[in-house]
């Protein structure tokens, strides 16, 4: 059991000291805040389409009443 915890503490060390190691982590604040804002803008699009084609709907006369 012990060399099991030795071997998993080694190979754990050694991942987050290259991990630490890599200069470019990359940009992910931005990537999140553009996601975001991209599907605010698409939620947006589709409230506007569904809010024409509901008074449209609404504005057919069927003859009824």
């Amino acid at each position: 059991m012990k060399q099991y915890v030795r071997t998993i503490w080694t190979v754990v060390s050694a991942r987050i000291a290259v991990l630490r190691a890599e200069p470019e982590r990359g940009e992910i604040t931005t990537t999140v805040i553009v996601t975001a804002l991209m599907a605010i803008a698409a939620i947006a699009i589709i409230a506007i389409i569904v809010a024409k084609l509901t008074e449209k709907a609404n504005s057919i006369n069927l003859g009824i009443g």
